[in-house]
Formats: structure tokens, sequence, C-alpha cells
């Protein structure tokens, strides 16, 4: 699909030309959630956003909320316009853009979750997965990015190898599945039948290394927006 950050801009700004919205003196600000406004009070304390290793990103626009994950955070305010002619040079402008089309497509009634699961969601979103991963009949999952409680699920359905770009996490074993590092991703691709990855791709700018032959289902809410423009396949049931 070429570059598919790019084809969702490009996508979003058609779906919004016919509003004319983008050069209004629109508010959108980004500022980085603490992790009790972002996931809550979870059941478990192991995931990314309570440990401090990435942030989630909110923008606003007419009321609506939008988020995205990053590790690389800040507050920015500016018209859409000025959103859209970000240069996509850094995590963060990718989160600032990632968030806010995921805001406005909330506004506009194209998407229904922006926001990410709290609390108790994660481990009951976790159950869901083998029903939502069954029409692939998976025998081989790549996963890229860990995610606890899908890691576990996925894992008691079928083989996983996962990849994660934290180097704490990298050479560590979780569900009894040994993290590797990024290097590991094409070989891991290559040995799939089915790639599970975190939407944090779009933000990260490694996305484009996962749209294969292989049938790919990205996870969480960050990607909401951008699998909604350009038909991606997701799992986020209980996104916000």
């Amino acid at each position: 699909m070429g570059n598919l950050l790019e084809k969702m801009a490009v996508k979003f700004r058609e779906t919004i030309a016919p509003y004319q919205i983008e050069k209004e003196p629109v508010s959108v600000i980004a500022r980085p959630l603490t992790a009790e406004e972002a996931i809550g009070h979870p059941e478990h304390n192991d995931y990314p956003l309570l440990k401090g290793k990435e942030r989630m990103m909110a923008s606003r626009f007419r009321g609506a909320e939008g988020q995205a994950y990053s590790d690389h955070t800040g507050d920015f305010t500016g018209t859409l316009e000025d959103v859209l002619t970000l240069p996509m040079d850094s995590n963060f402008h990718r989160a600032v853009l990632v968030a806010t089309v995921n805001a406005v497509l909330r506004q506009m009634g194209i998407i229904d979750k922006s926001c990410h699961c709290k609390d108790k969601d994660p481990v009951v979103c976790a159950g869901h997965l083998p029903e939502a991963l069954a029409p692939f009949a998976p025998r081989k999952i790549g996963m890229i990015g860990h995610q606890p409680r899908l890691l576990e699920a996925a894992s008691e359905i079928c083989e996983v190898r996962i990849c994660d770009r934290d180097p704490d996490q990298v050479s560590t074993e979780k569900s009894g599945i040994l993290v590797e590092p990024p290097e590991a991703g094409a070989e891991i691709i290559a040995w799939c039948d089915l790639i599970l990855a975190t939407g944090t791709t779009l933000v990260n700018d490694t996305i484009d290394a996962f749209i294969t032959d292989k049938p790919v289902v990205f996870y969480g809410i960050t990607i909401s927006g951008a699998a909604k423009l350009l038909g991606l396949n997701t799992f986020c049931p209980l996104g916000r």
C-alpha cells in the first residue's frame, strides 16, 4: 500500500473536504495523558502505559476526543490545517496527526471508538481475541508489540512469536514466550500466517513493514481512524 500514513492523510483530507473545516480557527489540542487518565486502574500493572514507556496523546476537536500512543509527547495547539501540514518527521508529530484524525472522525460520527479502554477492560478485551481471529484460522501468530493480556490469549490458541521495541522487554519471557528484538520482525513475518500488530506502528513509522501478503490485524485505539479510512482489520472491542 506504500506509505500508509500518507494514504491516511490523503483519505482524511478527502473525507473532510466537503465540510470545509480544515481552515476554520478550530483549536486542536494534544497533550500527554497520565496513566490513570488513559487506562484507569487495571487489574495488572504490566502495561506499557503504567511503566512510563509510552504515553497517550489526547486530541480534542469540537468536544470530541481522540487518542494515540506515543513515546514522544508534548503539547500542541493550532487549527486542523496546522495539524495537516505538520512534517511527519517525529513520533510526536505523527501522534498529533493520528490522535486528531481519531478525534475529528469521532466528532463526525464516522468512528464510534476513539479512546483507550480502562480498568478491567483489558482483561475482558483479551477474552474476545480468539473469536476475532477465528475467521483467519491462524496456526502461527507473529505479534508486533507486547500487550500482555493479548499475548496470553494468543498463546492459548496457537504458536506465537513476538518482538518489541522496548529494550527492557527484549530477551525476557512473557507467557512463556521469548520477546525478540525489533530486528527479528522480518523473520517473524515470514514465519507466521497471521500478523497481530499494535496500531502504534502507525505513529512510530514502522507500519509499512507489516503490510505484506500475510493477513494483519492491528490492535488498539491508535489506529481506529486510519483503519476506518483505509479498510484495515482491527481489534479493539472495548475502546471508548
